[in-house]
């Protein structure tokens, strides 16, 4: 399926290795990672087609569903569950209805998923009239081509999934190898910089950002430095801390925003960096601060102007006397179904299974 800006399958987690090894190697194989194109896989050559959503009826009392996910590597063989993914968490909702793991209820569903990966709850609802799945709409998201249905996702519980904390190093701000840096977990746990203080003006496109290696030369130690003040540990061949790059609006939206994955520039927006970025700029004291000038209206909606359009966020927040707290963040999404049936593992890495 595709899944807001991302695309992958979307498996039955009872039908895949429950030994973590395994299922790392079932899914290297399944991608074809270690490939730059993939093609010994169903990825697709870069890492927003290279994910992986597992599905299983929800072992906590709120949800319904509960969402694993997996972040494939490209080309090194390596995947990553320690993040999730908000885009390819869009499809969730269709997809469990499809697999008849959730029964259609009216025109609109209503299911609550828990993000395994964070602990994130999430209210996703879903177009089902006459009892089946609409991908047909009007709703458009900068990034797909055309339009779709609206899959209307609310978060939940976001805030220090991954460290535990919204700030997890204890500050506002931290300066790491001369760069003012934001670290914050909210969704993902990401390291905010402005664009200026590396010589860019934050407006540079995907394809001018992934050729600036000086750039990424200079980022990646800032990242894996703050990623150990975050309580990350060694985060040298981890996605996550992500790094986002901030600059003033420049096409009539709140924040100009460049999204890391970390190695290449994010074609469009994460769904969960979104929420991070969103909430660093409404955060009093962060590196976001006096870069635009915000209104008082509560919820409130953040633009994101990225690489390939913008993303609106709708943040309920309050601002209380120790600080910033998050109450939800909503996205509208789309979703689209491409394919159903079989993918061949071989027999070398996972006998006698199909799946």
């Amino acid at each position: 399926m595709r899944g807001g800006t991302s695309r992958g399958p979307y498996f039955r987690r009872s039908d895949l290795p429950a030994d973590k090894a395994k299922l790392s190697e079932v899914l290297v194989s399944l991608i074809g990672s270690g490939n730059s194109i993939n093609i010994d896989g169903i990825g697709g050559g870069i890492p927003v087609t290279t994910k992986v959503a597992m599905l299983s009826e929800s072992e906590d009392d709120w949800a319904d569903i509960d969402y694993f996910f997996a972040q494939v590597s490209v080309e090194d063989r390596h995947v990553d569950y320690r993040p999730t993914c908000g885009n390819i968490l869009s499809g969730v909702g269709p997809a469990a209805l499809e697999m008849g793991m959730i029964v259609p209820e009216g025109d609109e569903t209503i299911i609550k998923i828990r993000a395994v990966n964070t602990g994130a709850r999430i209210v996703s609802k879903v177009q089902t009239p006459h009892g089946q799945v609409n991908y047909v709409g009007d709703t458009a998201i900068d990034g797909v081509p055309g339009t779709s249905a609206p899959v209307e996702l609310q978060f939940m519980d976001i805030v220090g999934g991954l460290t535990g904390a919204f700030l997890p190093t204890g500050r506002l701000i931290d300066e790491v190898d001369g760069i003012e840096v934001t670290c914050m977990d909210v969704a993902m746990p990401m390291v905010i910089a402005r664009a200026e203080n590396f010589g860019l003006t934050g407006y540079e496109s995907r394809t001018e950002l992934d050729g600036n290696r000086t750039f990424f030369e200079r980022m990646e130690p800032i990242r894996i430095e703050a990623g150990r003040l975050m309580g990350m540990g060694d985060v040298g061949d981890s996605v996550t801390p992500k790094f986002g790059l901030i600059a003033p609006p420049k096409s009539g939206g709140t924040m100009s925003t460049r999204y890391f994955m970390p190695w290449k520039c994010h074609p469009t927006m994460a769904v969960t960096g979104a929420q991070c970025l969103a909430t660093c700029l409404l955060t009093p004291g962060t590196v976001a601060e006096g870069i635009v000038q915000l209104s008082s209206e509560v919820p409130i909606t953040i633009t994101l102007e990225h690489s390939s359009g913008q993303l609106e966020v709708i943040v309920d927040y309050e601002i209380e006397s120790d600080g910033f707290k998050l109450n939800s963040a909503g996205l509208i999404r789309t979703a689209r179904k491409l394919a159903e049936g079989e993918v061949f593992v071989p027999s070398a890495v996972w006998s006698g299974h199909r799946i």
